[in-house]
């Protein structure tokens, strides 16, 4: 891309790679080599996934894991029974990437997964602003907290970092209502490794 103070050219470090290879060109692939993202290995656990855009990219590798026959059949020994719920902010219903792909999934596992939209600019949120993925957490809080109390609960969020504010100031009102401080819990839950995120 052209630079907008410079005007000099930018030419990504991976995808210039990618695009001056060869048709037919072996390359090597690594990875995951984090641990933030990671599913945990119990099959019981609950999973609450927040994210916005191409924040999607773990979550369906999480659901796709969870919910896909040909997952389910390789992997015999991981075989979800827990409870999935995804929240997914997007601007616009053609924004929804993997619509159908999601879709199916929860039709074809009604008491395993739940799926919410925020579609920001097709939606309102209550004070009749734009519905984003921090007011979808707003009208869930109770019962979301409620699910991160649960200690076989794991939370991930990836996207937008303006998300998080937001997403606290629910969970901190929810929380308050038990004479819970969220950010003291918080952290104890990130020291547990049961609050993931990833933004950007």
């Amino acid at each position: 891309y052209k630079h907008p103070e410079s005007g000099e050219m930018v030419y990504g470090v991976c995808s210039t790679y990618l695009t001056g290879l060869k048709p037919g060109e072996e390359i090597k692939i690594t990875g995951p080599v984090g641990k933030e993202m990671l599913l945990p290995d119990d099959t019981d656990t609950n999973v609450i996934m927040m994210g916005t855009g191409t924040g999607i990219a773990p979550m369906r590798a999480y659901l796709w894991r969870m919910f896909k026959d040909a997952e389910r059949a390789a992997n015999p020994d991981y075989q979800f029974n827990g409870f999935a719920w995804l929240i997914f902010g997007i601007p616009t219903t053609p924004n929804i990437l993997y619509k159908e792909e999601l879709e199916a999934m929860q039709a074809k596992y009604p008491s395993n997964f739940r799926l919410t939209y925020a579609i920001s600019r097709e939606q309102k949120n209550p004070e009749g602003g734009r519905m984003y993925i921090q007011d979808r957490v707003a009208e869930h809080a109770d019962e979301l907290w409620q699910m991160i109390k649960n200690e076989k609960t794991h939370t991930y969020i990836c996207g937008l970092r303006g998300m998080e504010d937001g997403i606290d100031a629910a969970l901190s009102a929810a929380a308050a209502k038990e004479g819970v401080k969220w950010s003291d819990y918080q952290k104890e839950i990130k020291k547990a490794g049961r609050w993931h995120v990833e933004t950007y």
